[in-house]
């Protein structure tokens, strides 16, 4: 009778360690001529997804820890005249299927720590236009050393950080980075460095942080959203040529730093402002209910 039980007990020991057993997925793109832009297009229900710079001769590589196995990515590579396309598809078919609501996903079992986790390697030596759709999960993207031609993150519910760890600007100019998020906060504590053309950052719930603090080398337009939260943005001196046109509501507070001078009722400029300035960084802030900070 007590051996029964120690394999009863063995059994249920070795089945809960089964199911909580995760499954490693490794994807590369081996290919490395013909080809002048690489397209990345990476979607995941929920995870934390980290990208940044490799040494290596690939242009993609992707390591994966998967939580349940019964739910398997969909990877493929092709090559369509000089663009290098890249798919990654990792969603919850069961729960599709079920019609479950984003709230239900959002709240149902945060201690599974998001159940998956990406590892996403790029390398210097080629152009990438990069897509994101997240579910739900943290992302960071360290851009350093790559250079970026576009990048766009949706998200339902996540908390976003795009950052140069090595100190190391975009090396080619970027056309757009877009970020979207239904809830959750978004980082970008060196916007300066994503080199870009514009940049636009839309949170329904949740939180902004924008810091141009070493101005921009070329001109920028930025559009920065908030319907509910907060939205911070630290400036460069007041001799950078900068312009914040503001839509806000009675509901939203708002703190300006006094070297900003009043244009009109919902413009402000710099000492430094002037409308054909290469590198003017002009950006409208729009708040619904929540506050905007200015430094």
């Amino acid at each position: 009778m007590l051996k029964k039980l120690c394999l009863l007990f063995l059994g249920i020991v070795g089945f809960a360690a089964l199911s909580k057993a995760q499954l490693v997925k490794e994807y590369h793109v081996t290919e490395r001529k013909g080809f002048d832009l690489v397209k990345l297009d990476f979607t995941t229900y929920k995870s934390v997804t980290q990208l940044k710079r490799v040494l290596s001769s690939e242009p993609v590589s992707i390591h994966g820890h998967l939580a349940q196995t019964n739910i398997l990515p969909d990877f493929k590579n092709s090559l369509r005249g000089n663009t290098m396309e890249v798919s990654l598809v990792h969603k919850n078919i069961e729960s599709d299927n079920l019609g479950k609501s984003i709230t239900s996903k959002l709240f149902a079992g945060s201690g599974a720590d998001f159940e998956h986790s990406w590892d996403l390697g790029l390398n210097s030596n080629f152009l990438y236009d990069l897509n994101f759709l997240l579910g739900v999960g943290r992302s960071d993207f360290d851009l350093s050393k790559l250079p970026i031609s576009k990048m766009k993150v949706q998200s339902a519910s996540a908390d976003v950080l795009i950052h140069y760890g090595d100190r190391e600007p975009n090396q080619v100019q970027m056309d757009t980075l877009l970020v979207t998020l239904n809830m959750g906060t978004v980082d970008l504590p060196q916007a300066n460095f994503t080199n870009s053309k514009l940049i636009i950052v839309e949170v329904s719930y949740g939180k902004i942080n924008l810091d141009f603090g070493q101005g921009m080398s070329s001109s920028c337009e930025v559009l920065a959203a908030v319907g509910a939260g907060t939205l911070h943005l630290h400036l460069p001196s007041e001799n950078y040529p900068v312009k914040i046109t503001m839509k806000t509501t009675a509901m939203c507070r708002k703190s300006i730093p006094k070297f900003l001078k009043v244009q009109d009722d919902d413009t402000y400029i710099t000492k430094g402002y002037s409308p054909n300035d290469p590198r003017l960084l002009e950006l409208t802030l729009d708040v619904g209910v929540g506050s905007i900070v200015i430094d």
